[in-house]
């Protein structure tokens, strides 16, 4: 194990969170608190991996699979020490189409390809785009997730027979509605009496986790009515009465009490039952959707990093866990696993746990596999509809409703209207949709703020009295704010109508910030404009590299006509002193 350590320590931009804990000093009394967390949160992991992978549409297993191989392999390598990683609710609107259309085999492709994009990611040191998605666009979409979760769980909540559902949330919900008459009562009591355990034991804030007691609980009333009604056809689906399974010459029902086993994704079935075939068209078909994971991925992973770095005063590798991100969804799906990625109520429970290291996340791995391997039967009498109610609790969560609300009354209109254009685009269409939109609308919102900010005004010796002895036909404008697309043509228009009598232009561009090509081209014209009307230009307050590149474009000195000054005082100086030379050739013509 030593050499393990050492070895991951050694490889550079992985493992940082690891080796962060290892330099600190890690002793005995370090791994006792990550063996306690990792006990914990692996009892929290079961339940959750299990209900996250059933409404992606795949056997609870894999959810399993999925906190183990990853779990414990995006600990080793990742750049945060806290972060615990396995399925998540976020995924589903994004993993449940994929699933309904490629089949297992197709969603397990799906998720390789994105871990290799979240290497690439990191290996090109982009960790930190996750600072450039705007606050509202991350609350629109998540609280536009935890409807469409909830959504997909009324269903096993009220035991409806509704057929398969789609990935157009419209349809489903009408799919619903039809089926309403048909509520089973006993489902609908299981489900109730779950969901109210849960919420009574995380009220009065008892010792063990919520999930589980409330799933234990769920699962004997519903040992109890199948028991009683067994012979009557109106027992309460589970999960070894909804799921098969056949591996390694045995089958069964409910969950396979087997530790994950290597197996290439593509010889899995598809959408048909039959094993995917391994095509250029096939991958082709999965690059868009497996592009989408990995950009939530790397969403959700850095924004839970960067929470945890707030609740321990630490700090994060944001490539470094991109790349562990990677890592960890290319081997889970070999060996059954979808997508993972890191969540953050197991990492906050994971730190109040009392967690000092990455070893805490790959304890809860080994509980997760504990409970496959030797308590699968068990695993199998929970409710379907015990695992719906606890999916309406992760969603409710996930919705952040008070900010929500909070943020349509105090945001300013623009950003209300990103935070509801999210939300209903991830509720109506996709998840991809609504960050691409989002974030274009934030952009142009963003653009239009910044083009507002940058102004042109003229000086005049009554407001600066430091012009005095100017005389009237030299004319100073201050140009403020950044030169750019957005701003550059609205900010040099004043310029384009001075009066006719001024015969030099002092540019002030101490307070330009910045200037693109749209911006060199405008000033290239009004160059060429001021040039036209016998009108000299003095640019000052330019740094060096914005003057470099000004005279690359074209827009260099010319003695008399337009040229350079480092300040002010220069720059009225070289203004007078042209004056002065024109008004003498008048003169003397």
């Amino acid at each position: 194990m030593t050499r393990v350590v050492r070895f991951l320590l050694d490889l550079p931009g992985v493992a940082t969170g690891l080796r962060a804990a290892w330099r600190e000093g890690y002793g005995l009394g370090d791994l006792r608190k990550d063996v306690m967390a990792g006990l914990t949160i692996g009892t929290v992991a079961v339940p959750l991996s299990m209900a996250l992978a059933i409404a992606t549409g795949v056997p609870p297993q894999h959810g399993l699979y999925t906190a183990i191989v990853a779990g414990a392999l995006i600990a080793l390598t990742g750049g945060s020490r806290f972060n615990v990683s396995g399925p998540t609710a976020a995924f589903v609107v994004i993993l449940f189409p994929i699933a309904q259309e490629y089949g297992l085999g197709g969603l397990l492709m799906a998720s390789m390809m994105a871990g290799v994009i979240l290497v690439a990611l990191g290996v090109a040191r982009l960790g930190k785009l996750i600072e450039f998605v705007p606050y509202p666009v991350v609350l629109g979409f998540t609280s536009g997730i935890a409807v469409v979760i909830a959504t997909l769980q009324l269903p096993d909540f009220l035991g409806l027979s509704t057929g398969q559902l789609g990935e157009h949330f419209i349809e489903n919900l009408l799919m619903i509605v039809q089926a309403l008459p048909a509520v089973s009562p006993l489902e609908l009591s299981v489900g109730l009496f779950t969901l109210t355990a849960m919420l009574l034991w995380t009220r009065f804030q008892m010792p063990l986790p919520a999930p589980l007691i409330g799933l234990v609980l769920g699962a004997a009333v519903a040992y109890a009515i199948n028991h009683w009604f067994s012979g009557a056809g109106t027992g309460v689906e589970t999960i070894a009465s909804r799921f098969t399974w056949e591996t390694q010459g045995q089958a069964g029902t409910g969950i396979p009490p087997i530790a994950p086993t290597f197996a290439l994704p593509w010889s899995l079935p598809g959408p048909n039952g039959e094993p995917l075939e391994l095509n250029f068209d096939l991958v082709r078909a999965l690059i868009g959707p497996a592009f989408a994971i990995a950009m939530l991925g790397a969403i959700e992973s850095l924004l839970c990093a960067v929470v945890s770095d707030g609740l321990t005063r630490t700090k994060h590798d944001p490539n470094a866990e991109l790349i562990g991100q990677g890592l960890g969804n290319i081997a889970a799906p070999l060996f059954g696993g979808i997508t993972a990625t890191a969540a953050i109520a197991r990492t906050a429970t994971n730190i109040r746990s009392g967690a000092r290291s990455p070893i805490a996340a790959i304890v809860h791995a080994l509980v997760v596999l504990l409970a496959v391997v030797a308590f699968a039967g068990v695993l199998g009498l929970v409710p379907m509809a015990a695992l719906s109610a606890l999916l309406f609790i992760v969603a409710w969560n996930m919705s952040e409703a008070r900010h929500f609300l909070r943020s349509l009354r105090s945001s300013p209109p623009g950003d209300v209207a990103v935070l509801l254009t999210c939300f209903g685009l991830t509720v109506l269409f996709d998840m991809v949709l609504a960050v691409a939109v989002g974030v274009g609308l934030a952009a142009a919102l963003f653009i239009r703020r910044m083009a507002l900010l940058t102004q042109t005004e003229q000086i005049t010796s009554i407001d600066h009295p430091h012009l005095n002895g100017l005389p009237h036909e030299i004319a100073v404008y201050d140009i403020n704010g950044p030169l750019f697309f957005g701003a550059a043509e609205r900010a040099l228009a004043s310029l384009r109508v001075v009066d006719p009598k001024i015969r030099v232009v002092i540019l002030d561009m101490h307070d330009v910030l910045s200037i693109d090509g749209t911006a060199i081209v405008a000033l290239q014209s009004l160059v060429d404009q001021m040039r036209r009307t016998g009108v000299a230009l003095v640019f000052t307050g330019l740094p060096t590299r914005t003057i470099v590149k000004l005279r690359r474009a074209g827009i260099t000195k010319r003695k008399g006509t337009l040229t350079y000054c480092s300040n002010m005082k220069q720059a009225q100086s070289v203004a007078a002193r042209w004056h002065a030379q024109r008004v003498v050739s008048q003169e003397q013509k």
